[in-house]
């Protein structure tokens, strides 16, 4: 149909001399679309969406800067709700391309949770977790068990040493771990804890 339109009436369009806009039709046209949108719901909408995108994308940027606050400003050695010492925490490998213990501990609670789930068990063997102190012996955290995820608790006396950057090593020992008045078996791997 529109092409049909186009063919029949272009010829008249060859008889019309072109012609510009009076100069007042641009500001008559102006004054109808404000005076429409005054009351047109559709605009009043629109902008109603637009003053909420702003506030929105405001209440965004407030909440960011409020979060990167957080983050950024220095930690407290205690936690400021319960006046607990933050976690300290502890990624070890285990040989070059090996697994990883994985090692949490809530001072709080006086509680080392340890994950070896990489580990496997090699039935001549166990692995012994020692806390390196600044002054004085090695101190057993316990024999870890391969594959498994436990809760060791932590005498009183070694955990009033268990600080920010505490070293740690694991070492090779037979079943069941150091034997009494033995020296402590051959280190495999080593980490530090650091307070989350």
């Amino acid at each position: 149909m529109v092409g049909r339109w186009e063919r029949d009436l272009a010829p008249l369009l060859e008889e019309i001399a072109g012609r510009d806009p009076p100069p007042e039709l641009w500001p008559r046209i102006a004054a109808a679309i404000d005076a429409r949108t005054a009351t047109d719901p559709v605009v009043r909408l629109t902008r109603q969406v637009r003053l909420w995108q702003r506030a929105a994308a405001g209440a965004a940027i407030a909440a960011v800067a409020a979060l990167a606050t957080f983050f950024l400003a220095p930690q407290t050695t205690t936690n400021p709700l319960s006046g607990t010492p933050p976690p300290l925490v502890a990624s070890i490998p285990i040989g070059d391309a090996g697994p990883r213990l994985a090692l949490t501990y809530l001072p709080g609670e006086r509680r080392m949770l340890v994950s070896a789930s990489g580990l496997t068990a090699d039935g001549v063997h166990d692995h012994e977790l020692w806390l390196v102190p600044r002054q004085g012996e090695l101190r057993s955290l316990g024999v870890v068990r391969p594959g498994e995820e436990v809760s060791v608790a932590v005498a009183p006396e070694t955990a009033a040493l268990i600080l920010d950057g505490s070293p740690l090593v694991l070492t090779r020992e037979p079943l069941g771990g150091k034997p009494a008045g033995a020296a402590a078996g051959p280190i495999v791997a080593e980490g530090a804890l650091t307070a989350i």
